[in-house]
Formats: C-alpha cells, sequence, structure tokens
C-alpha cells in the first residue's frame, strides 16, 4: 500500500472512472435482478474486462472493481457456496488487472510519462446493495456494528488479497455503517489505504439524514481513508455539501456524480431527465477550487464523458 497516498500527493486531480452497470445496460446487457452488472462477473466476464479497458483509454487514474454488487451474501443467495462466491470477488480484481497489464503495455514510452500507473480500486458498496430496493438512495436500515463488519469482512479481504491497490469505500447512504467499515479497517486492515463516498439528497446531509459536518468530522481523523466526498447523488447538490466540508477538514475531496436523474429501487429503473445545467468537466473544475481532487462519474455516466474530462484536464488523448 502507498500508491493512493504518493498519488494524492503527485497528482492535481485524479480521475476517476464512470459507471459500470448503467454503462452495460445503454450497450444492451440486461442488468436486471440482486446482482445487478454483477451478474456478468459470472455469465460473461470479457465484457466487464473490456469496458475496464475502455475506461483506461478514456483517461481514467483509478478503475473500480466490478464487486458494488458482488456481495459473498448476494452471490450466496443466488445458489453459489462461498468458495465459489470468494472466486467471484477475486475474479472482479484480476479482470481490473488484465485490463491494466493489456492497456498499458499497448502504450509506448512516451505516452507513459503522460500518465501515471492506473490503480486498482476494491470496490466496496453499501449493505444497501445487496438488499437492491434502492436503499442506496435512504440508507433507511439498521444493523449492529459487529453485523456491518460481518457483512463486510470477507469480500474486502478477498479484494485485498487478490491485488487492490486501495479500497473504494463508496455510496455509502447511513453514518452506522460508515463508522463500522472505519472500525473494520482500523481493527483488521490497518494497513488498507482507501477512499469513502456518501450519498445524499439535498445539500447538507447524507441520505439517512446525518449532517455532512458530523461525517467529516468522522473521517478527518481517521488515519486510513485519505479522500472523501459523494457520489451517485445530483450534480446540484454537491456545491453545498462539499464547502461544508471544508469547513472542517481539509483532506482531499471525492466527487462523482450520477446524472442527476433518479433511481426507483421497486422498478430497477431511473426516472426524470438528467441535469445537463454543467458539463461533468465544468462541474469538475467548479468543484475542485472548493478542495475536489479525486473527479469521474457515476451511475448514466459514460466512457465519452471520462475521455471529455481526462482530455480537457490533461489533453492526453489515448483513445
Amino acid at each position: 500500500m502507498g500508491q493512493f497516498k504518493n498519488l494524492l500527493e503527485k497528482q492535481d486531480y485524479i480521475i476517476l472512472d464512470g459507471a459500470l452497470g448503467t454503462e452495460l445496460e445503454k450497450r444492451g446487457f440486461d442488468v436486471t435482478g440482486k446482482l445487478w452488472s454483477a451478474k456478468y462477473l459470472l455469465e460473461n466476464p470479457q465484457v466487464i474486462k473490456d469496458l475496464h479497458r475502455t475506461y483506461l483509454e478514456a483517461g481514467a487514474d483509478i478503475l473500480t472493481t466490478s464487486s458494488y454488487q458482488a456481495t459473498i451474501q448476494g452471490l450466496e443467495d443466488v445458489g453459489l457456496p462461498t468458495p465459489a462466491a470468494l472466486d467471484i470477488v477475486r475474479l472482479s480484481v484480476q479482470l481490473a488487472k488484465e485490463a491494466r497489464e493489456e492497456f498499458w503495455t499497448s502504450l509506448s514510452d512516451d505516452e507513459k510519462t503522460k500518465r501515471p500507473f492506473p490503480l486498482i480500486s476494491g470496490d466496496v458498496g453499501p449493505y444497501a446493495a445487496y438488499l437492491s430496493d434502492g436503499s442506496e438512495y435512504t440508507g433507511a436500515y439498521k444493523l449492529t456494528a459487529e453485523e456491518y463488519k460481518d457483512f463486510h469482512r470477507l469480500r474486502i479481504q478477498i479484494l485485498i488479497e487478490a491485488g487492490s491497490d486501495l479500497l473504494g469505500i463508496e455510496t455509502i447512504p447511513n453514518v452506522h455503517e460508515a463508522e463500522a467499515l472505519l472500525e473494520l479497517l482500523a481493527t483488521e486492515f490497518p494497513t488498507v489505504e482507501a477512499y469513502m463516498s456518501f450519498t445524499a439528497q439535498n445539500n447538507s446531509h447524507i441520505s439517512d439524514g446525518t449532517p455532512i459536518e458530523e461525517v467529516a468530522k468522522m473521517i478527518h481523523f481517521n488515519q486510513q481513508v485519505l479522500a472523501f466526498g459523494i457520489n451517485c447523488s445530483a450534480p446540484k447538490v454537491f456545491d453545498g455539501l462539499l464547502e461544508r466540508i471544508r469547513k472542517v477538514s481539509d483532506k482531499p475531496l471525492v466527487a462523482y456524480p450520477n446524472s442527476g436523474e433518479i433511481y426507483d429501487g421497486s422498478s430497477q429503473t431511473w426516472k426524470s431527465l438528467p441535469d445537463n445545467s454543467r458539463t461533468l468537466l465544468e462541474n469538475a473544475l467548479q468543484w475542485h477550487k472548493k478542495g475536489v481532487k479525486v473527479v469521474g462519474g457515476c451511475c448514466r455516466t459514460s466512457p465519452e464523458d471520462i475521455a471529455y474530462l481526462s482530455e480537457a484536464i490533461r489533453g492526453r488523448g489515448f483513445q
């Protein structure tokens, strides 16, 4: 570990990849059901690997593994024994590593000098992703601290053992789950680096109603979460949230919005129209002034969005 810290110190902007599940859906793949995009770890891993490669070609500095919905419990629910479920989580890292290796070896020496070596973020989604009912956007669930730890432990262990460079603990809507995750990292995975990002429905609270200042204070003093912020939320809520966070913490911030559409968990569909008032690039430049260093896209964003962002910020043009 230590690579994420080095990247944060050396880069003014760090570009994340964009959506996986909704991008597969746009390309004609059925992602309905409790496993969502993780079903393709079982049915067609190549499409996930190809999408990883596409995001690298678009300019992403960090690849997120396809393990958001690949929980051990969720995989067991569809009939996999525990060892096979662990293998699927391991595969999510392997696919990202293979895509990175193939992409990096395709670059010339000159091209390699123009970008950092991409890192792989082991994706840790919330308990809500297992529920598959849209509660990523409400935080309306409650487990004990030990139950949260038991839910996350094995997946985190496999993501690390398989070769993730850091953890991306994302789309967290519930402050108690966040607290349990921080305790789990500190006591059982003390050398692991991570970023953590939350969902929000307004410009002052995360989804369960906890004031963002309270969340920021909690993470500011954590030594393993090197950057934190907001993801999979409407662009319009970011400005206020980032301003409130900045009054509490000077850590590097993370921002990767969805398109601004609203997700209906009961029908597993996106409602309303996307927020096109500002482009992802315009938002990234604006949020950078508020302390954001890690930028990218979440649901309903595309490789084209990441390519536009990367090319405009760095003029890479590796397409």
